[in-house]
């Protein structure tokens, strides 16, 4: 935008497609753009052209273009939620990337990734992981795909303090797939739950919710958090 074309716009700004320019721009969650704005990015993908807001100056662009979506883009056409214009200049080199639950293979490489990457930025000193852990991370299902899987073992590097890694099993949403891995590798999670509880909750200071609460850490709601402290008669001063 262009200074001073609306409130508080008090310097000009440069937008993505502007700081592209002979670059690459990626747009994530394609699927979720509002109908209302899909003209204006159908505009600069076709014309390579935008104005800023408050401006009149058009500005030429040249970026390699990379969009993502865990989205039926082609069902949202059919329902018009999406606008097929749009999507067929999307459509030019697709690459169908299969969830994780159809790759399980590939759990492993991603699970040692992660370790190794989120045990280094805490400084921790992570060894092994343990194969019953890893072959309950390869039946889950994994509904959040990759980013739910890094979440995990970012929870798990945060509440492992020895050498080998503590797995934090995820939550389960009752799927019957995923209530089975969940009975499966019950014996790492559920029986060490207590203690990873108490942990969080001591490297918060006590505190349940907040950005840097017990149930931040982990990956829980607060309420689920508070029913588990019940249930396990975690003194009531934390709640």
């Amino acid at each position: 935008h262009e200074k001073g074309s609306f409130t508080g716009a008090v310097a000009q700004k440069l937008g993505r497609f502007e700081l592209a320019h002979n670059g690459t721009l990626f747009l994530d969650e394609i699927g979720e753009m509002p109908l209302e704005l899909q003209p204006k990015l159908l505009r600069a993908i076709q014309d390579q052209e935008f104005e800023r807001v408050g401006g009149t100056r058009t500005i030429r662009t040249n970026a390699r273009l990379v969009a993502a979506t865990n989205r039926d883009l082609k069902a949202m056409v059919d329902e018009n939620k999406f606008r097929s214009d749009l999507y067929y200049r999307l459509h030019v080199f697709p690459l169908n990337v299969p969830p994780l639950r159809e790759r399980r293979e590939d759990i492993s490489l991603l699970v040692r990734y992660f370790v190794q990457k989120h045990a280094q930025r805490m400084g921790r000193q992570i060894e092994s992981i343990p194969s019953k852990a890893l072959e309950a991370l390869k039946r889950y299902d994994w509904p959040g795909n990759i980013r739910e899987l890094q979440n995990v073992i970012e929870r798990s590097v945060i509440l492992t303090s020895g050498p080998e890694l503590r797995v934090a099993m995820p939550e389960f949403d009752g799927d019957a797939s995923a209530a089975g891995a969940h009975r499966q590798g019950s014996n790492i999670s559920q029986t060490s739950d207590r203690t990873r509880i108490l942990q969080a909750l001591k490297e918060a200071n006590g505190q349940v919710s907040g950005p840097n609460g017990a149930a931040a850490k982990l990956g829980l709601k607060r309420t689920t958090l508070q029913s588990r402290m019940r249930k396990y008669n975690i003194a009531r001063q934390f709640q």
